[in-house]
């Protein structure tokens, strides 16, 4: 009796001083914040061609694990060095075809597009002038605040010719030297990734192994058990909703390239590749595309601006209730408050990449809460809450029930 009261107090001496610890490295943690998010960005931007090669290596491993089963039905389970090798090559040869195949397709009608549209600005915001101008002759206070207007602007542009224009050019020159070093860096970068890409397929099940056996290591069977499963959950989540979402948006801007076809927009590839792209931002992306777009044809034809806005809205209605669900289904279970939540505060984390990462993310951290407050409610009696809230909130509807 006496060893059970002295292990409790042990227990809950090292339990109080675990929470001390934990306590005292999250408030080291938050007053130290920018310096460890600085060390985190240095380390992440030594390590780029591995996050590269680890992201490429991971969008890929589902293919070649196909190739490689289909191999060795075709050559046997004898030949396993062959059909892995045989895998990884075709994996990564449809990889680059595809992007090469993207870039030679997209980029010269981007370019023109691009071209073509500044060609066509000058002209364009003469007319725009010569519009505004006609509406404000009808009213003298107007046309005067119109002349004020603009012969601010062109004082400004000749000040800037006269006395701005060298340092201009120096910064441009400049700035040219830093984007052709920019591109040497992704460049290596990448030829190195495709390196690192080809030993993380090449040794995928030999990691998978190693990382089962230090997770047996460090936890009991049971938590052993839920983290893989939680692990296993979050691959699944990821893969599906990024290759539905991937397959989603390249739909959506197919689609909007026939409509911007259709519509006579000389702008075409231009906004189908914004659209196509941003719309991988779950929510706000068609929003996000929308507004330079709607900017580019408004220099073109105002007109063309609303019709496009209208042709836009349409387009995500669509996507939202048809296109989306088809491909992706539910497949985070998150509702549209946490999705906006998500995004808002990864975007806010990460930028771009955390808005695109976010859902899947925080669908993740749902799925450990829920199962946790399942857990705790279980260890306390108290399942009859759980039912009564499935029954009030995911009780399927009768028609389906019966289906």
């Amino acid at each position: 009796m006496r060893k059970d009261e002295n292990r409790r107090y042990v227990k809950a001496g090292i339990t109080a001083l675990a929470v001390l610890g934990i306590t005292l490295l999250m408030g080291f943690a938050l007053f130290r914040l920018d310096a460890i998010m600085g060390t985190v960005k240095a380390a992440l931007w030594i390590l780029e061609p591995f996050v590269y090669g680890a992201v490429i290596a991971y969008i890929l491993a589902p293919l070649c694990g196909k190739i490689e089963n289909v191999l060795h039905h075709v050559l046997g389970e004898k030949q396993k060095r062959l059909c892995s090798g045989l895998s990884i090559l075709l994996s990564l040869v449809f990889f680059i075809t595809i992007v090469v195949l993207l870039i030679a397709i997209v980029i010269p009608h981007v370019f023109n597009s691009i071209v073509a549209i500044v060609n066509s600005l000058p002209g364009q915001l003469r007319e725009l002038n010569r519009q505004i101008e006609e509406l404000v002759a009808i009213d003298e206070d107007l046309q005067k605040a119109w002349t004020s207007i603009t012969g601010e602007i062109i004082r400004r542009i000749q000040a800037f010719r006269d006395t701005g224009l060298m340092p201009f050019a120096q910064k441009l020159i400049s700035g040219t030297a830093t984007y052709v070093s920019v591109f040497l860096r992704i460049l290596s970068n990448l030829t190195l990734a495709i390196v690192i890409t080809v030993y993380l397929l090449a040794t995928r099940k030999r990691i998978a192994a190693q990382a089962r056996l230090i997770l047996r290591s460090i936890f009991p069977t049971v938590w052993a058990d839920r983290i893989e499963h939680e692990v296993l959950y979050a691959d699944e989540m990821f893969n599906g909703f990024f290759m539905g979402k991937l397959l989603d948006s390249a739909i959506i801007g197919i689609i909007c390239f026939a409509g911007c076809v259709i519509m006579r927009f000389s702008s075409a590839p231009l906004i189908a590749v914004v659209v196509g792209i941003t719309n991988i931002i779950p929510f706000f992306g068609p929003f996000i595309g929308a507004v330079p777009c709607l900017l580019i044809l408004f220099l073109e034809k105002p007109l063309y601006s609303l019709m496009f806005l209208i042709f836009i809205i349409i387009l995500q209605q669509l996507d939202g209730n048809v296109i989306g669900p088809r491909i992706l289904g539910n497949t985070t279970g998150l509702s549209g408050l946490w999705v906006t939540f998500a995004i808002i505060l990864f975007g806010g984390i990460w930028g771009i990449t955390g808005m695109i990462v976010g859902v899947p993310l925080f669908a993740v951290i749902y799925d450990v809460s829920r199962k946790l407050c399942h857990r705790g409610l279980r260890f306390r009696g108290r399942e009859d809450m759980i039912q009564t809230y499935m029954n009030q909130f995911h009780a399927k509807p009768e028609k389906e029930a019966k289906k």
